[in-house]
């Protein structure tokens, strides 16, 4: 799925689709009651005057929105302040400057909204900062070691068990989570939403991310392997159902490869650039057709040109 190429207009709606789906599912998993319609409604108009249900979504895809363009131009270093800013972008206006975009310095507890008992007592906020730099470490140290799915779902929940803020936890980690996948090479992400598996059975995702009782004396003895089970059939399902979706969307005739342009593409990747006298001697074209060969690569985003006039050369973007 990494490979595959769209016009440029089909994969804008493509993602938009996604992020309008993704900011949906992971606000109404917290109990937003908006509709999809309503929602994608809501990012297209922009209205002025929003309740906060209605912010809680543009936050939401705005911060979503930054994430894949700054995705798009590569890795992004996973930090506390990288932290902290998707938590501000996503409590923006909806909990105040002293909560938002910082870590808690105050208790806070996880409520059972049926039985509306307290069923998790999270550890005491002077332990979150170290317990979230601990998190940060392990997962930097551990990205060559351990499967990149496996490695973000232990933070996924991680990050659910420290419950470092006093509001926004799971959409901030949710986003987390995408941005972890994708620095470690799963960069489908701006084209599916794993919130809406989650978002389909909103009882079984709390159920299997969340834990009970008391921190300090459950902490050694979390059983992460439901949950790592459930998050990692999560992102294989939601690749499924999107992998039946994008033939419907694939190539014009337009903007399909020609066995000349997967020669130019397979000249670079072996040596890192080519030039139109490379081309040349391995096809019969003449020089202009060479030139809206490059010019097609070029349009299509797989290839940029350097150089100028007889110094000019092509590369992979």
């Amino acid at each position: 799925m990494n490979q595959r190429r769209f016009p440029h207009t089909v994969f804008v709606e493509l993602q938009k689709d996604a992020e309008a789906v993704s900011s949906f599912a992971s606000t109404s998993i917290e109990g937003n009651p908006l509709p999809l319609t309503d929602v994608k409604r809501i990012l297209k108009n922009k209205p002025q005057n929003i309740r906060d249900s209605e912010r809680e979504v543009l936050n939401y895809n705005e911060a979503l929105k930054e994430i894949n363009s700054k995705l798009a131009r590569g890795t992004i270093p996973f930090t506390l302040a990288l932290i902290l800013q998707i938590h501000k972008q996503v409590t923006n206006k909806l909990l105040p400057a002293s909560q938002s975009g910082k870590l808690r310095s105050d208790p806070v507890f996880v409520n059972d909204p049926r039985s509306r008992t307290t069923i998790y007592w999270p550890p005491d906020a002077a332990d979150v900062p170290p317990l979230v730099k601990d998190l940060i470490a392990f997962v930097e140290g551990n990205k060559s070691k351990i499967d990149p799915l496996i490695l973000a779902g232990l933070f996924h929940k991680q990050m659910v068990v420290i419950h470092p803020f006093m509001d926004g936890n799971g959409r901030t980690t949710r986003l987390l989570t995408k941005i972890l996948l994708a620095n470690m090479g799963l960069n489908t992400f701006n084209l599916f939403s794993f919130e809406n598996y989650y978002n389909q059975n909103v009882t079984r995702y709390f159920q299997t991310v969340g834990v009970r009782g008391n921190y300090y004396e459950i902490a050694t003895a979390v059983d992460f392997s439901p949950w790592l089970e459930y998050f990692t059939g999560g992102i294989i399902d939601e690749l499924l159902r999107v992998e039946k979706i994008l033939p419907r969307s694939s190539e014009s005739p337009q903007d399909e490869l020609k066995p000349y342009h997967q020669k130019i593409l397979s000249f670079i990747k072996e040596r890192g650039y080519i030039t139109d006298k490379d081309y040349a001697g391995m096809v019969d074209r003449a020089r202009q057709t060479r030139r809206l060969d490059f010019n097609k690569l070029i349009e299509m985003g797989r290839i940029t040109r350097e150089g100028k006039g007889k110094n000019t050369y092509y590369k992979l973007k």
